[in-house]
């Protein structure tokens, strides 16, 4: 598969349900390192597991909102490489903590327990490779759903992603026309394609329904910058809104705060850049 050299399977704290997880890209062969694990606290919110129904039954999410009745506008959460684990969980909190009601799907664990899964190649052959986009794209919009159902304000819907789900946002900025803004975390662009994932995120480009920032590292080996703004060319072409920052000394996975591939002033400029994004594009 693209993108497998130099990664590694890290310990991830579980819980009963499935966890998955997902690689496309690069990133660093390191361990994790939860002294500069960033911890956000739930007060002053409402959190915790849950579950989101869809058309293929009902899959584990976790969310955070602001304590009080809403309605909160919406980011749907894209799991990066390991699913919803801490960071991810944590990375809805900082989201409520800003105003957002943050819901983050298991978008994986239909497929396959990534918790008992410690082979990379195997994790994409078995389990990701298996999972049709038009599936997920799907998923996404019943966790929509469930979110308006939920303190969610619908007309307000942004959503981001990390690494594969970075990918992901791409598609999920193409597909669903209430999407007011997108956030792709150092999302592959290119990749080759399969019967059920026929088109990557270059390939959607033309066809983006909201306005889409993408972060990136310089020193990811694996998103080349020059595919980057080909694909962000196509779309301006087409009369869509991209805007693409480069931190040109980061490597993939720079706002992962549990790696070594963390690094803490671009992961904070990021995410001020994505908040500013996401306000100006719900104004």
């Amino acid at each position: 598969m693209d993108g497998l050299q130099g990664l590694t399977r890290y310990p991830l704290p579980r819980r009963s349900v499935m966890m998955t997880g997902l690689i496309s890209g690069f990133t660093l062969a390191t361990t994790r390192v939860e002294a500069q694990a960033i911890h956000t606290d739930a007060a002053g919110l409402v959190a915790g597991e849950t579950t989101v129904p869809t058309d293929k039954g009902d899959l584990p999410a976790y969310f955070a909102r602001p304590d009080g009745s809403g309605p909160f506008p919406t980011v749907l959460v894209i799991e990066e490489i390991f699913g919803v684990h801490e960071y991810i969980k944590d990375t809805c909190r900082r989201l409520a903590k800003a105003g957002y009601l943050a819901v983050a799907p298991e978008l994986y664990a239909r497929i396959g327990d990534l918790s008992k899964m410690t082979d990379v190649s195997a994790i994409v052959r078995d389990v990701i490779s298996k999972t049709p986009d038009d599936q997920l794209l799907r998923d996404l919009d019943a966790t929509a759903t469930w979110a308006a159902a939920h303190g969610g304000d619908p007309k307000r819907l942004v959503v981001t992603g990390f690494c594969r789900g970075g990918r992901n946002t791409w598609l999920y900025a193409a597909h669903n026309p209430a999407l007011r803004a997108a956030v792709a975390w150092y999302g592959p662009v290119g990749g080759t394609p399969s019967s059920i994932q026929p088109r990557n995120a270059a390939d959607v480009a033309t066809e983006l329904k909201a306005p889409l920032l993408g972060l990136y590292g310089g020193q990811d080996a694996g998103i080349p910058v020059a595919d980057l703004q080909a694909a962000a060319a196509k779309a301006v072409s087409a009369g869509k809104t991209v805007q693409i920052h480069v931190f040109d000394d980061a490597p993939h996975g720079f706002h992962a705060d549990y790696r070594p591939s963390y690094r803490k002033a671009d992961a904070e400029a990021g995410w001020q850049e994505m908040l500013g994004w996401f306000s100006k594009n719900l104004a």
